[in-house]
């Protein structure tokens, strides 16, 4: 989610400044402004390599693999195959720098759809990326809650009608 919002307020950044200025501005900046409008391809190109850079940049700051793999030694973990220590870290790093490849991919993906289907299909969307994203984990984490309550209530009858037809001597 961090990525795609970074993204989008860095590149309507140009167009608030050109706001502000109310057309008085340099030429240049309207140039700028125009480029990085709604569905323009520089637009599109700079949308999904700052995700990238910021899919790859926050992971950086919230995930230490170094630290990951001293916890692991600390507490007597490991990874089978791989010795405990720096190759841990190492290939912690590797697996990690491989997932926020194919994480960062995904949110270019899901963001650009509704760009492309605003733009060029001419459908009316209201939705944008980072909208999509929340709705679908919203949703996701409303059924996994409901699943659960149900399950509880299942175990609740369960042990009810076990304690009815225990045995009696």
């Amino acid at each position: 989610m961090i990525p795609p919002i970074f993204a989008s307020s860095l590149l309507l950044l140009p167009t608030t400044v050109a706001n502000f200025t109310a057309g008085r501005g340099p030429g240049w900046l309207t140039a700028i402004t125009t480029e990085l409008g709604q569905g323009r391809p520089l637009f599109l190109a700079l949308y999904v390599g700052l995700i990238v850079f910021f899919a790859f940049f926050y992971t950086a700051i919230v995930f230490n693999p170094t630290e990951t793999a001293d916890n692991l030694k600390k507490h007597g973990g490991f990874i089978p195959g791989i010795r405990p220590g720096e190759r841990t870290a190492e290939y912690i790093d590797y697996v990690l720098s491989r997932i926020t490849v194919v994480g960062a991919a995904y949110l270019a993906i899901v963001c650009l759809v509704p760009q492309f289907l605003i733009s060029y299909a001419a459908v009316p969307f209201y939705f944008g990326g980072t909208s999509l994203l929340i709705v679908v984990s919203v949703t996701m984490d409303t059924v996994s809650q409901v699943q659960g309550y149900l399950l509880a209530h299942q175990y609740e009858g369960l042990i009810k009608k076990s304690k009815l037809r225990g045995r009696r001597r």
